[in-house]
């Protein structure tokens, strides 16, 4: 089964951004969830923010991440698509090596000059925030949308949340599969059984226990099965 006719079996996305992880093994925590998860999006701290020598740029710091969980993956015999977030130019350098493709937000790069740039095999996932993005979305070439907050985090500073009701009727008009992000964990996963998908990030990687942490998310998923 090639990646894109594997976007229908997605159900848990777990965002990678090292420092969720509390006590700094990032790499543990995402090995021991990984057999609950469907795919990896590498989101590494933006140096232009966080400045590290470790970290001389973004690309960079995209790439190393990419790399390692794409190492990770193929170390542990697991299917998970990896993807890297906003950066274009990286996932073009790391496609031959396998990954799946970009996840983009509202202001990265515009998905047409995208896909002219990634080609047709790359999979490309775009984030909405409205119904009203949603419904733009259906003419782009893209191949998911995240689709969020679904309630308020304060990983990316949303107060307010869109809610689990707006997520499925956003899922039950999209011809692309939407998975939900924001503020979502194992207590009320279960509200988005009906969409059957979420991306999480600290819900696994700050977890105490984050293989229980994933098991809990898929368990919710499946709650309408």
């Amino acid at each position: 089964m090639n990646q894109r006719n594997r976007l229908s079996e997605l159900r848990l996305i777990l965002l990678v951004s090292p420092e969720l992880a509390p006590d700094g093994r990032v790499w543990e925590r995402v090995a021991a969830a990984l057999p609950w998860v469907d795919a990896l999006q590498a989101r590494p701290k933006d140096p232009r923010t966080q400045p590290s020598p470790e970290a001389p740029c973004p690309a960079r710091a995209t790439y190393d991440l990419a790399r390692q969980l794409l190492t990770l993956t193929r170390d542990q015999g697991s299917q998970a698509l990896v993807f890297v977030d906003d950066r274009v130019d990286v996932a073009r350098a790391l496609l031959p090596h396998g990954l799946a493709g970009v996840h983009l937000g509202t202001d990265d790069c515009d998905p047409v000059l995208a896909r002219a740039f990634l080609g047709e095999d790359a999979l490309i996932g775009l984030s909405t925030h409205s119904f009203d993005d949603v419904l733009a979305a259906q003419e782009l070439p893209v191949d998911y949308l995240g689709f969020g907050p679904i309630h308020a985090t304060a990983t990316k500073g949303y107060a307010h949340g869109l809610g689990a009701e707006m997520a499925w009727i956003a899922a039950q008009s999209s011809n692309l599969p939407i998975v939900p992000i924001g503020g979502i964990d194992a207590h009320n996963a279960n509200e988005l059984a009906r969409v059957g998908r979420v991306c999480v990030g600290s819900a696994i990687l700050a977890a105490p226990d984050p293989a229980a942490a994933a098991r809990a998310l898929r368990e919710a998923l499946d709650e309408l099965e």
